[in-house]
């Protein structure tokens, strides 16, 4: 199983971070080892003080794919959960001012928070599913899959390009404007539409 990421995905975040628009789908890796689940505390880690929270839309491939046609995407993914990409931004700023790989800001243990999963026939339509995130019960991001520059059939077809997809694969869509950073105490929740699927304590 592996966890991949879309980065650069909602236009709004983008500016939020001072980043260029990408003219393709930017993607990076967490290991298995970020894997969060069943809505189990974060632990602070003590290499970072500046972790920042980023709510995403994650799918869950079905099936085995390698240059999946984008016509056919669709039929590689089952399931659409939400998760948290969580990053330290402080190692991630430091690196991308060096011209470094920023893999330890993203792939530490427990980075990748994930809640349930829904069917995808539970969903009318795929370019309109709107999700939120709420800190200590106060919405923060809120996102629609409407607004990506790269919906899920391109970006399963982008990545199949060069990697194989595999059953059990995690996509991470990527995330709308609006991330910030937790402190000890704080409890994220996440939602796809009025439907909590995701609750996280950071410790």
């Amino acid at each position: 199983m592996k966890i991949i990421c879309i980065g650069r995905n909602y236009v709004d975040h983008i500016r939020e971070l001072n980043n260029a628009v990408p003219a393709s789908p930017v993607f990076f890796l967490k290991p298995d080892s970020s894997l969060l689940i069943r809505n189990r505390p974060f632990y602070y880690p003590s290499f970072s003080s500046e972790i920042h929270y980023e709510v995403e839309l994650v799918l869950k491939i079905c099936k085995v794919g390698k240059n999946i046609q984008k016509k056919f995407a669709d039929t590689y993914f089952d399931e659409i959960g939400i998760g948290l990409d969580m990053t330290a931004r402080d190692l991630q700023d430091s690196a991308k001012q060096k011209g470094l790989p920023w893999t330890i800001a993203k792939g530490f243990d427990q980075s990748a928070p994930i809640g349930g999963f829904l069917p995808k026939e539970n969903f009318n339509d795929l370019r309109d599913i709107g999700f939120h995130l709420d800190l200590n019960g106060k919405t923060v991001q809120t996102g629609n899959s409407g607004l990506m520059i790269y919906p899920f059939d391109d970006i399963i077809a982008y990545i199949s390009k060069f990697m194989t997809l595999r059953t059990g694969d995690y996509i991470f869509t990527g995330t709308p404007a609006g991330v910030g950073p937790v402190k000890v105490g704080d409890r994220l929740e996440a939602y796809i539409g009025d439907v909590k699927l995701l609750g996280c304590e950071i410790k």
